[in-house]
């Protein structure tokens, strides 16, 4: 009898530290899992939270964007809308000086590299003054300004030219005076004068400008 409640002892301590075993396996197991559920929830709710902070710069950029728009096109609108325009013509004529306030600014300064469009306006003004145009040269950079079609900062890219003319003193005068009050801005560096008063012939280097259009970056932003 001894020996088989010693052996009922032994049975019953070796099961209840199996059960023990398990227990604390199970214990060790539910906290392990417990704290990495614990790390990856936190992880998740710090992750939506910087979403959300983000959504909510974004959103009020957004609305910051939409008055600004709102804005410029109130502007725009009574800035082309004037009974005259900042020459003093007429926005809906078809003379010199007439033309919307944005047709003139756009004349100004193009957007646009066109060597055989700034030869046609040069001839014009020349025309104009009753002078001999002897020539209209400069460097046609279509090919290599066509990487400069927009920018996200846009700055003035110049334009060299030169024009020989020949006239009388006052009309060559009067083609200096027409290109310093031009709409468009020219920027006379040398020029040489050969002749006399009634029969002369000038020799103008200069420059003028355009300026690439500006480029608007929309882009996304991954949050981490």
């Amino acid at each position: 009898m001894a020996k088989t409640v010693s052996f009922t002892k032994r049975s019953l301590i070796s099961k209840a530290n199996s059960t023990i075993v398990a227990s604390t396996a199970i214990a060790a197991f539910v906290v392990v899992f417990t704290l990495f559920a614990a790390k990856s929830l936190t992880s998740q709710a710090a992750y939506q939270n910087r979403v959300i902070s983000t959504k909510k710069k974004a959103l009020t950029q957004l609305k910051s964007d939409l008055n600004a728009r709102n804005s410029l096109v109130s502007s725009y609108q009574a800035f082309v809308g004037t009974s005259q325009n900042i020459l003093g013509g007429n926005p809906t004529g078809t003379g010199d000086q007439d033309g919307d306030n944005a047709k003139i600014v756009l004349d100004a300064l193009p957007s646009k590299y066109d060597f055989p469009a700034l030869a046609t306006s040069l001839e014009k003004i020349i025309n104009q003054q009753g002078l001999s145009i002897l020539g209209i040269t400069g460097t046609d950079q279509e090919l290599t300004q066509q990487s400069n079609q927009t920018s996200a900062s846009p700055t003035p890219i110049a334009m060299p030219f030169q024009i020989q003319v020949s006239g009388s003193y006052q009309s060559i005068q009067n083609l200096v005076n027409a290109m310093e009050h031009s709409i468009r801005p020219f920027q006379i560096q040398t020029m040489e004068l050969a002749g006399d008063q009634g029969s002369m012939t000038a020799t103008i280097s200069a420059q003028t400008y355009y300026q690439p259009e500006k480029s608007l970056q929309i882009k996304s932003e991954v949050v981490r």
